[in-house]
C-alpha cells in the first residue's frame, strides 16, 4: 500500500470515530430513539442506512465471485429487491400502526411471548449463519490482502481483522443504537458506490470492454441444456437454477428479508 491509501483510511477511520463519538453524546430517552434513531431521520440518513446494511464485503467479494463462477441466474435473489417498496407502502404503515419497532415484538403482541423467544432465536441463528459469517470472512479477507500481513503477534491476521470489525461493529451499534448505524451509513454508502464504481470500470478495463465480456460468457456453456453464463433464465431442469425454482424461492426469501 501506497502513503495515499493509508491516508484515505485514515481519514475514514477518523471520520466514523467522529461520528460515532458524536452520536454517544446524543440523548435517547427511551426504546424508540435507542431502535428508530429518535425518529427525526432524514430520508437520506434512512436510503443510506438500507443501503450500506444490505451491501458489503459479501456482495463486492462474495457475490460478485459467485456470479462470475455461476453467471447471470444468480442475480435472482437480488432482483427481488423490488420488494422493499411492498415494505413502505405496506408494512411500515402498519407496523407504526401497531406501535411496534421489531417482529418479535409484534408475534408477542399477536399471539404469546413464547413466538416472541422463537423469532428472535431463528432470525438470530439465521442471520449470523446466513449473512454475518460471509460478511465478516470476506471483511477479514479484504483486511488481509489490503494491509498485506499474514501474520501479527503470531496469529493469522485474517482472524485479527475478522474479530476486530465484529467487536467494532458490535460496541458502536449495542452502545449508540440505530442513530449511530444510520449517520455511519450516510459515510458508508458513497464510499460503497464510488468503490463499486471503480471497480467496474478497471474490471471492464481489463477485459476489454463490455463486448468482450459478453463475448467471453456467452462462450461458456452452464449446463447439459445449452444454457449460458448470461441467461437469466434457465432451463428447469439445470441443477442449480432451475427458473421456477430460483422464482419461488427468490421471492418467499425476498419477502422475508425486505419486509419482516
Amino acid at each position: 500500500m501506497a502513503t495515499l491509501d493509508f491516508i484515505v483510511i485514515g481519514l475514514f477511520a477518523l471520520a466514523l470515530i467522529g461520528i460515532i463519538i458524536w452520536v454517544l453524546k446524543q440523548k435517547q430517552n427511551n426504546s424508540a430513539d435507542y431502535f428508530l434513531g429518535g425518529r427525526d431521520a432524514t430520508w437520506l440518513a434512512i436510503g443510506a442506512s438500507i443501503f450500506a446494511s444490505n451491501i458489503g464485503s459479501e456482495h463486492l467479494i462474495g457475490l460478485a465471485g459467485a456470479g462470475a463462477s455461476s453467471g447471470m441466474a444468480m442475480a435472482h435473489w437480488e432482483i427481488q429487491g423490488w420488494m422493499i417498496l411492498i415494505l413502505g407502502w405496506v408494512f411500515v404503515p402498519f407496523y407504526t400502526r401497531s406501535m411496534v419497532y421489531t417482529m418479535p415484538e409484534f408475534l408477542e403482541r399477536r399471539y404469546n411471548p413464547q413466538s416472541r423467544t422463537i423469532l428472535s432465536f431463528i432470525s438470530l441463528i439465521s442471520y449470523v449463519l446466513t449473512k454475518v459469517a460471509v460478511t465478516v470472512y470476506a471483511g477479514g479477507l479484504v483486511f488481509q490482502q489490503v494491509f498485506g500481513i499474514k501474520e501479527l503477534w503470531g496469529i493469522d491476521f485474517f482472524w485479527i481483522a475478522a474479530i476486530g470489525l465484529v467487536l467494532l461493529t458490535a460496541l458502536y451499534t449495542i452502545v449508540g443504537g440505530m442513530k449511530s448505524v444510520l449517520y455511519t451509513s450516510v459515510l458508508q454508502t458513497p464510499i460503497l458506490l464510488l468503490g463499486s464504481l471503480i471497480i467496474l470500470v478497471l474490471g471492464f478495463k481489463a477485459l476489454g470492454g463490455w463486448d468482450e465480456m459478453m463475448t467471453a460468457c456467452k462462450s461458456v456453456v452452464v449446463n447439459d441444456y445449452g444454457d449460458t453464463m448470461t441467461q437469466l433464465i434457465r432451463d428447469n431442469r439445470d441443477p442449480q437454477y432451475p427458473w421456477l425454482g430460483a422464482l419461488i424461492g427468490s421471492s418467499i426469501i425476498g419477502f422475508w428479508y425486505w419486509c419482516t
